[in-house]
């Protein structure tokens, strides 16, 4: 292929650089290129960012006859190093909070639930630790990454105890009384201060290093070479630094996307000059050169799980044919939080049916109200998206996730689907040739409001990240995208590539972002939009009692159908009135 002159420039530059490359720029072939201009000289190590990643790019330089190159992640040379040495076993998917209780022995104290609000903590410590550059704990403020003035309270108060129980908890692992997780052997990598015996290294998605991994990408003397996004951070929430901002390298650009065209180039600037509300005015130039006109994967990205969630239920309830779908991922993966607890069993405490709940944690909670305090102290998002989904759907939650199990392809069949669902976080590295949004990402109104606010600087920052978000959705497109008019930056016009989503226009879609409990002030989950199908008239004319008044009799009717499990949907049909006359009459009897 030709290359630009800027991809030129790269592969003809000596020391140590620093690449910024916007989506679809060829970033993968442009590293594939400087390492076969150096191919006789010393070896070189690529450093993928995940699995999936560094077989693809080990597959490239295999295809290039580049045998000098070795491809690894940062894990896979930690595990290597550390695990192998000491013989440790591996936990991938790390403890649950009522696991980390046990194993430290936290006693329930006057606070209900204090042992596991305590335990929550404790090991978000210890993940900000692993993937920091400290050397001891005690060198990091953990109130530093604490935002919910509830859950802050709480670390205040038990500060000294968290700390010294984040202590104890990476100790039991180092001694391997208890197996390690991924961050703590990363960790003991970094601390150990590695010397990687290659000339050449390239760092690959700087952008969402750890500043443990970027410590030892930095210390070593060969030649060393950053390719990323500053406009791709997105694991803030996972400690990441942008290394193309840290480190003091001379700056390359990758500016020309091979991927999309310039309509969706100039969608994609529109969204980062929304950096101007933070403080962060980008200079950034994309010329999109991309020119597919295929229609063949078509792509849902959301902000959240729940927004993902929500739209792929409208999908199917509202579209009776709707054919063959897939998740990014593993469709169960959309139900469970990462700790292991199930939606099922956030929906079993609603209702009020201990019997059926597994999780140890979620058992313990006496009643819904509970479990909302939990997640106020703790600032357990995922949870909190759980009690949200709960609330909107309750008792219909199984039965639309069946049917959309029963719709899911296979990961060998995913070529086959006809609707691709994923959030931003699952879908990095992907392109798909349509894609729609889902309306769970900031907009720049609530921006806008947030920004103008007194704010501390880290909130600006992570509001930065909320723009990443929409940025790198918007850039999975190569030939079409649908976006609600809420997120059609300013000067933007809809295009033969460019359109207004139809189901924001329809009125069927979504509403504007809302903030939620159940996130960082920044987590703004969508709510659904209700069903207006009807006028007025023909709503009066489906359903004959919708608007006749609630008598005493109907209410104790209502109240005995409900506590007998009832759905709202059985509910609307046994009294022939709408869902949402159903739901506020509910609320007016503090049922809901």
């Amino acid at each position: 292929m030709e290359l630009t002159e800027e991809q030129k420039a790269i592969i003809n530059s000596v020391g140590d650089i620093k690449i910024n490359a916007v989506a679809g720029s060829g970033k993968t072939t442009t590293v594939v290129e400087y390492a076969r201009a150096r191919s006789g000289r010393a070896p070189t190590l690529y450093l993928a960012f995940n699995k999936s990643v560094r077989m693809e790019a080990a597959r490239k330089f295999v295809e290039c006859g580049l045998s000098n190159v070795k491809v690894e992640t940062a894990h896979s040379l930690a595990y290597k190093s550390v695990v192998y040495k000491n013989n440790y076993n591996v936990r991938p998917q790390g403890y649950k909070t009522y696991e980390i209780a046990e194993i430290l022995g936290l006693k329930e104290s006057g606070e209900e639930h204090a042992e596991y609000v305590l335990a929550n903590h404790i090991n978000k410590y210890a993940v900000y630790f692993c993937n920091s550059d400290a050397r001891k704990v005690q060198d990091l403020n953990y109130l530093d990454v604490v935002s919910d003035e509830k859950a802050r309270a709480i670390v205040s108060t038990y500060y000294d105890f968290i700390q010294k129980k984040t202590r104890l908890l990476l100790a039991k692992m180092d001694r391997g009384e208890i197996d390690v997780t991924h961050d703590f052997y990363l960790k003991k990598f970094q601390l150990s201060d590695p010397v990687l015996p290659f000339g050449y290294i390239l760092f690959d998605e700087g952008q969402d290093a750890s500043p443990a991994m970027l410590d030892v990408f930095l210390r070593q003397e060969g030649t060393k070479v950053i390719v990323g996004d500053t406009h791709q951070q997105i694991y803030g929430w996972r400690y990441a630094v942008n290394s193309l901002e840290k480190a003091d390298f001379r700056n390359y650009l990758l500016s020309t996307s091979f991927r999309f065209n310039q309509e969706i180039a100039d969608l994609a600037l529109g969204v980062l000059k929304w950096k101007n509300h933070t403080g962060n005015s980008p200079s950034t130039r994309i010329f999109g050169r991309g020119n597919s006109h295929d229609a063949g994967s078509n792509a849902v990205l959301a902000r959240t799980n729940l927004g993902l969630l929500l739209r792929a239920i409208e999908h199917i309830t509202e579209n009776r044919n709707a054919g063959r779908i897939y998740f990014e991922g593993n469709i169960n993966s959309y139900t469970y939080a990462d700790e292991g607890t199930s939606l099922y069993d956030v929906l079993s405490l609603y209702n009020g049916n201990h019997k059926m709940i597994r999780d140890r944690l979620i058992g313990q909670m006496k009643d819904f109200s509970e479990l909302e305090d939990y997640v106020d102290k703790t600032e357990d998002a995922q949870l909190g998206m759980m009690v949200d989904i709960v609330k909107e759907y309750d008792n219909e939650i199984p039965g639309m996730i069946r049917e959309l199990k029963e719709r899911h392809v296979s990961n060998e069949e995913r070529g086959k689907a006809d609707v691709i669902f994923s959030t931003v976080h699952r879908c990095k590295g992907m392109e798909y040739d349509v894609v729609e949004l889902v309306n769970d990402f900031i907009t720049e109104e609530k921006l806008e409001k947030f920004a103008d606010e007194d704010r501390e600087m880290k909130d600006l920052l992570r509001l930065n990240e909320e723009i990443n978000l929409l940025y790198v959705a918007v850039t999975r497109a190569k030939n079409r995208i649908a976006i609600p008019d809420s997120l059609l930056p300013d000067g933007i016009s809809p295009s033969s590539r460019v359109r207004i989503s139809s189901t924001d226009r329809s009125g069927r879609g979504w509403m504007a972002p809302t903030t939620s409990r159940s996130g960082m002030k920044a987590s703004y989950l969508g709510r659904r939009k209700k069903r207006e199908p009807y006028s007025q008239e023909e709503v009066r004319l489906k359903h004959n009692e919708a608007y006749m008044p609630w008598t005493e009799e109907l209410d104790n009717e209502l109240i005995v159908l409900y506590r007998e499990g009832l759905t709202v949907k059985k509910l609307a049909k046994h009294f022939d009135r709408t869902a949402g006359a159903i739901r506020a009459r509910l609320r007016k009897l503090e049922l809901e």
